[in-house]
């Protein structure tokens, strides 16, 4: 069984199952097998929730955000299937509040706490400066994505669009129409 945000793994006869995030759901595509890290959070002592990662970076930066107070493995989910990973660091290390506030379900005092708790802590997810300045954090990049997820594509596709109307078809990320135009070309 397998859906975007849930899926059972089977191990040793056994069923488990586990929360994903659509990064994870994406990367696992269509495989009948695939090597997931797991946590285990225990809401209750006798509730435990398993969330499930397709790589390490993504599985740190989880275990990260729950470690911040009012963050729980839900919200940290819902984070991580909004943004990818360098993206939630890159906003975190830069103190960009907004870009978290933008995540269904994170208000103003939790980005604010999660900025304080885990700026300059990101070890391999320093995101910085260098991703403010690429395509991931472009406005005119980001304004074209939410018009392609509003028109009613997965923001993943839409992203995925956007990116090879960017590289493959050497469209400029200055005029939103352009971009808008050129990724819907990529579906």
């Amino acid at each position: 069984m397998k859906n975007p945000a849930f899926m059972v793994i089977e191990t040793g006869g056994v069923g488990y199952g586990l929360y994903v995030s659509l990064q994870t759901y994406t990367k696992i595509g269509d495989q009948t097998e695939a090597q997931l890290f797991v946590e285990s959070v225990y809401v209750r002592d006798d509730n435990p929730k398993h969330f499930g990662f397709a790589d390490e970076e993504e599985h740190e930066l989880f275990r990260k955000l729950i470690s911040v107070s009012g963050v729980g493995g839900s919200s940290a989910m819902l984070m991580l299937s909004s943004m990818s990973a360098g993206e939630i660091a890159g906003a975190i290390n830069t103190a960009n509040v907004a870009l978290l506030k933008s995540i269904k379900g994170i208000g103003d005092k939790t980005a604010q706490r999660i900025v304080v708790d885990l700026k300059g802590k990101m070890g391999k997810h320093e995101g910085g400066i260098s991703q403010i300045l690429s395509n991931s954090y472009n406005k005119n990049r980001d304004e074209a994505l939410m018009a392609l997820v509003t028109l009613g594509f997965p923001k993943i596709a839409a992203e995925r669009a956007l990116e090879k109307a960017i590289k493959q078809q050497g469209i400029g990320t200055e005029n939103v129409g352009l971009l808008i135009k050129a990724a819907l070309k990529n579906f």
